[in-house]
């Protein structure tokens, strides 16, 4: 087969508009709109509103292009790898169809239509008109950040906003257009299911053809392994056949081993002449979750290769509201990013569409094994006859294009609906609880039974296992926790719960002043109550509830940019609480993927790394969090304990309990060290202690109290060292931070080359390293200083203007 790509000469418009436009395929309404000049920036200011108001009208898409050749080939398609979402599709005047979901593949038979010169036409309906009137006749509702009506069109949802994202519903042709030419047949697909045993891996094939003539078609397998050993195999004419492989390289997750991957070539003979190939990489490994009864309840845990391994990790969301933005370099970084904070998991969220090829073609190569929701998100949804076979058939599309990647961890049948449908959240009539049970329960179940049966489906999330059986129980299944943010609760009250697996739990923060800058120029807008910060911050009331932790953390910062830096430490901290926790309770609890990763415009929001790619504190705080080897404190405090230092018999208990958690395959020898401190670093007190973890554990090392600590004064220091080298360390404090009585550590900075050294003569909490762009990424930051130095490499950016700062400076 001869696939050609219509990525040239095209032009867009208005429908009602006379004059065209150039426009760039792959790409959006709203790129070519921007890249003309007849589009303000949507994410500056409020400009997203009268952005969001261009979809309420039709566009229009055509290209010209010659096809010279069409008699040698048996059959010609059309073939759209991506269209979004209401479309019309001609060619030469004829129409081919009507397209209506973004998530799936749309292919046409256009032989005989095709002459010389062809016009190739696509219109785009108006999305908001579409779901407008769906809403009229449906009546449906969800969640109260998105457009009415929003569920009744296959698009990723968070288009039409969320509380995250904006209102800008974008449109067009998001992925590749190509014209398939066809002799004599074509390679549809491949399923490959593997079968370990020891020492070996059998791979048996399925490959399905389309070809009029299936006698006289012939299927050849040819395998090769990362080192170049080859193997081959003839299919029978049913399509199937299987290559054993001895001593195979294993395919691990990050941490746990490495990412070896084999390629996989099928090729398909019409009376012995070569005439289409299906090629893909896939990596060697079983992976499934475990879920055996115990005695917290039934554990929930990813295994690959026989081993359980706790899940570290993040939501992941859709990089953009322009889609015509999407690029594999941004992508690249963004999951180098993950791998270098030592993640092994990406939670891929349902209100979103499927990931590119080259999402899942990383994740690959980085060992990030991906927790992949159907996109369905929040809502519930009419399932009418036409409405179901389309889903069917987009779940064929996409369990097809992703079953063969080694980082496919599991299917999940949608985000945080079986939770709310039990509560009867946004339920109107009986027939949606039906519907949502045939769905999820019936459907998807149906489908990857036949297209994908060796990988784990799980039917929603937070979910117990499906049919309403209380679908947030912390002791089965996966589990969302909010009760710290939206409910309010401080930081540890995370410790009071051992989920199985925390799939969801989050805390806001704001991004870098330069981030700020992409979106107003105007000191008069930096304010967090401006309406420019507060229409950049879609949940509601929130940068009213960030303060309000803040005053529980922190004292009042002065200036707007110390208020930012604040408000990152607070996210950091809340999420390094709830994540040590867990990973101290490894075994009972055996997830940790927090909300969230990305953002999708410059916003005020849960991510770690912000839109245009800068660290947050919390990045830099997951990846000590998330080290395989991590060492941290459960410590009894201020903060634990909800202390009222105006009660007449104000004690409370003062002591420290540390952890070792060893997330790798090897047993540890770990060196403890612990220092009692004063403010201004000098020791006090100095223990220390050696401590064997044994391989994918936790161990608990026993419990200090220290009675007549100095809570404003004094704190302790700790750190774990392997041959030498110190691989793990932190600090705590016994008052509320804002009352520790921080001496000026006067920090000074060296640069030398692609290190930068910064040093402290007292005790440094949460130094932050900052260029002039605010883009520097680094081996560390926000780290403490006990009085002494740390050198950090330079990953990314460049060292211009260095400036540092300490909670000292929050003042």
């Amino acid at each position: 087969m001869e696939t050609r790509e219509l990525n040239e000469s095209w032009k867009m418009k208005g429908t009602q508009e006379a004059d065209w436009q150039e426009a760039v395929v792959p790409g959006t309404v709203y790129t070519d709109l921007l890249r003309n000049g007849n589009m303000e920036n949507p994410y500056w200011k409020d400009n997203e509103d009268s952005i969001c108001a261009l979809m309420e009208k039709d566009y229009e898409y055509c290209c010209e292009f010659r096809e010279e050749d069409i008699a040698a080939w048996t059959e010609i398609l059309l073939h759209f790898d991506g269209l979004d979402t209401v479309a019309e599709v001609y060619l030469n005047g004829i129409l081919l169809g009507k397209p209506c979901n973004m998530h799936r593949v749309w292919e046409y038979e256009v032989k005989s239509l095709l002459k010389e010169k062809n016009t190739l036409q696509v219109i785009f309906r108006s999305p908001l008109k579409y779901i407008a009137q769906a809403y009229k006749k449906y009546g449906n509702i969800g969640n109260e950040d998105t457009y009415e009506g929003f569920m009744h069109l296959r698009k990723a949802h968070y288009m039409f906003g969320w509380d995250w994202g904006a209102h800008l519903p974008d449109a067009g042709i998001f992925r590749p257009v190509k014209l398939l030419k066809v002799k004599h047949g074509r390679m549809d697909s491949m399923y490959i299911r593997q079968e370990h045993e020891e020492g070996t891996c059998t791979l048996h094939f399925t490959s399905a053809y389309i070809c009029k003539e299936p006698e006289n078609c012939q299927v050849i397998v040819k395998v090769t392994s990362p080192d170049e050993q080859v193997w081959e195999t003839t299919l029978s004419k049913e399509g199937e056949g299987c290559i054993t492989i001895e001593n195979p390289q294993l395919w691990w997750v990050n941490g746990l081993g490495e990412q070896p991957l084999y390629q996989v070539k099928a090729m398909l003979f019409y009376d012995n002449q070569e005439v289409d190939t299906w090629e893909r990489r896939i990596g060697l490994r079983t992976m499934t979750m475990k879920r055996e009864k115990d005695e917290w309840g039934e554990s929930f845990a990813h295994e690959i290769n026989g081993k359980a391994f706790f899940a570290m990790g993040a939501d992941y969301i859709p990089e953009e509201h322009l889609l015509g933005r999407r690029s594999p370099e941004r992508t690249r970084q963004l999951l180098e990013d993950c791998k270098l904070a030592n993640y092994n998991v990406i939670r891929v969220w349902g209100g979103g569409f499927y990931p590119d090829d080259w999402f899942f073609d990383l994740c690959d190569e980085l060992g990030l094994a991906v927790w992949q929701d159907f996109m369905f998100a929040c809502s519930v949804y009419e399932l009418t006859p036409e409405f179901e076979a389309n889903i069917r058939q987009e779940f064929i599309d996409n369990i097809k294009r992703l079953r063969h990647h080694a980082s496919l961890g599991l299917w999940c049948g949608n985000n945080e609906m079986e939770m709310f449908v039990d509560e009867r959240c946004w339920v109107t009539k009986p027939s949606e609880v039906r519907d949502y049970l045939f769905m999820y329960e019936r459907v998807i179940p149906e489908v990857l039974r036949e297209y994908d049966p060796q990988t784990f489906y799980w039917p929603a999330s937070p979910s117990s296992g499906g049919s309403f059986d209380n679908p947030n129980d912390p002791d089965r299944g996966d589990v969302h926790y909010w009760q710290v943010w939206h409910g309010n609760k401080p930081f540890s009250e995370y410790r009071k719960h051992f989920f199985r697996y925390a799939s969801e739990f989050g805390f806001q923060s704001f991004p870098c002043k330069k981030t700020i800058e992409t979106i107003s120029d105007d000191p008069e807008d930096w304010n967090i109550f401006s309406y420019v910060m507060e229409k950049h911050q879609r949940n509601y009331g929130a940068n009213g509830k960030i303060m309000n932790y803040l005053q529980q953390t922190y004292r009042y910062p002065g200036e707007f940019d110390t208020l930012l830096y604040a408000s990152q430490l607070l996210q950091a901290d809340a999420i390094r609480y709830g994540v040590e926790h867990f990973r101290r309770n490894r075994g009972r609890c055996m997830g940790a993927v927090y909300w969230q990763l990305n953002d999708c415009w410059p916003v005020i929001s849960w991510s770690s790394i912000d839109y245009w790619g800068r660290w947050k504190a919390l990045h830099y705080y997951a990846k000590r969090f998330f080290a395989p080897v991590m060492i941290s404190c459960q410590e009894e405090s201020w903060l634990t304990q909800e202390a009222n230092m105006n009660r007449q018999h104000f004690v409370f208990e003062k002591s420290i309990t540390l952890n070792v958690t060893n997330e790798t395959l090897k047993d540890r020898e770990i060196l403890v060290k612990w220092h009692l401190r004063n403010a201004s670093a000098e020791i006090l007190e100095e223990h220390e202690e050696t401590v064997s973890v044994p391989a994918l554990t936790s161990v608990w090392l026993d419990k200090v109290e220290l009675p007549e600590v100095d809570v404003f004064n004094q704190y302790v220091s700790f750190e774990a060292w392997e041959q030498g080298e110190r691989i793990s360390e932190g600090s705590v404090i016994f008052s509320y931070p804002k009352y520790f009585k921080y001496k000026n550590p006067n920090l000074n900075v060296k640069i030398e080359g692609d290190t930068i050294t910064v040093t402290a003569d007292a005790y440094a909490k949460s130094v932050e390293i900052l260029n002039e762009y605010e883009d520097l990424v680094l081996s560390d930051n926000y780290f403490d200083l006990n009085g002494d130095s740390k050198t950090v490499k330079i990953l990314r950016g460049v060292p211009e203007n260095i400036r540092v700062r300490s909670v000292y400076d929050i003042r």
